[in-house]
């Protein structure tokens, strides 16, 4: 009897913890609901989606708006299709920390080891330098760079820069670089000796089941993808021009939807497809030649909480898109948030989801 007891004891105090549980984060996505349509009214955001996991698990998905202003087309977290920008960045550091792990890549050795025929500067930089933006590689010239709407591949890309002097001494300074990554696909598809987008289907999007993610390939129709908007002279939202964003797939071309891009962030909480020793490779903050921590690693911005945890995160801007991914590894939490317009101040708002959900 007494054991009987002790069970259904247990099996009650189970019950209570669990609905405990769900009650605070019924309380969290309640208060964050409030705070996302603010933020969305706030600065006209025509759609937008957040996909929140602890635990590995969603604990909220919600989309906001419109996908499509005419005709109207509300966004779903699950299927709506985003430009993730400056995610893609991360996703390649992914890449690259597989390539790690196959033996196929050694971050210190000099890129000119897998491209010899890239212009020589006035300083060699290896791999860890480019992808944590210390190479001295320059970033877009004008917003006629930054919106090119000319289809290249990856190699015809570096026809943009690779003439260019270098801005420094690489190691010396820290400049963020959509251009440096472009450079780096180049390494890992040379390396690897295949194209770089069938590299990240393969390595990273199949085994994570991001099965609504892919690079975006000018006029290719994709359904669910969602229409892009920039703001007018009026501050309205208005259609964003065609761009073309295949030749920087790496560093701001990939699609993908809030509920895979959590899928993703979930690698580096509870990885799957990559070595511990790898994720540190690309997490880890690089440093200056002077020692000062520059806050981002290869792909992935490395800092922390107010609690002093491990955050990685990733802004995104781009033609028709501002996004953002938060990773918190202690707290096992991860954060992001897509939308469907240029120009959007996608940090502050980072910080509030964080406030509710992890602080």
């Amino acid at each position: 009897m007494k054991r009987i007891l002790a069970t259904i004891m247990l099996f009650l105090g189970g019950l209570s913890y669990s609905q405990t549980e769900i009650n605070q984060n019924q309380i969290k996505t309640r208060t964050a609901k409030k705070l996302a349509k603010k933020f969305l009214r706030k600065q006209r955001i025509p759609g937008m989606a957040i996909s929140v996991s602890q635990n590995g698990e969603l604990i909220w998905s919600k989309g906001f708006g419109y996908s499509s202003k005419k005709p109207k087309k509300v966004v779903e977290p699950d299927i709506t299709v985003f430009r993730i920008a400056s995610i893609s960045k991360s996703i390649t550091a992914m890449a690259l920390a597989k390539l790690l792990d196959d033996g196929v890549i050694n971050l210190d050795e000099s890129i000119y080891n897998y491209l010899p025929d890239y212009p020589k500067n006035n300083h060699d930089f290896n791999i860890r330098q480019l992808g944590g933006n210390l190479a001295g590689i320059r970033h877009y010239k004008n917003d006629n760079e930054y919106a090119l709407n000319k289809k290249m591949s990856i190699t015809e890309g570096l026809s943009l820069f690779k003439n260019d002097s270098l801005l420094f001494k690489p190691g010396s300074q820290f400049n963020y670089s959509t251009f440096g990554f472009v450079l780096l696909s180049e390494v890992i598809q040379k390396a690897a000796d295949k194209p770089f987008i069938s590299l990240v289907n393969d390595s990273i999007f199949k085994p994570l089941q991001m099965e609504n993610s892919r690079a975006e390939i000018s006029d290719e129709f994709i359904s669910n993808k969602t229409q892009f908007y920039r703001k007018s002279l009026l501050k309205k939202p208005v259609l964003s021009s065609p761009v073309a964003n295949e030749y920087k797939v790496a560093g701001g071309g990939f699609l993908s939807t809030s509920e895979d891009i959590v899928k993703f962030g979930n690698e580096l909480i509870f990885p799957k497809i990559i070595s511990q020793k790898a994720l540190e490779n690309i997490t880890k903050p690089q440093r200056l030649i002077t020692g000062e921590n520059t806050g981002y690693g290869i792909g992935f911005s490395s800092v922390t909480t107010k609690k002093g945890t491990p955050k990685y995160y990733h802004t995104g801007g781009g033609v028709g898109a501002s996004s953002i991914l938060l990773v918190y590894p202690e707290e096992k939490v991860v954060i992001t948030v897509l939308t469907n317009l240029t120009g959007v101040n996608m940090e502050e708002f980072g910080k509030q989801l964080e406030s509710v959900f992890v602080d």
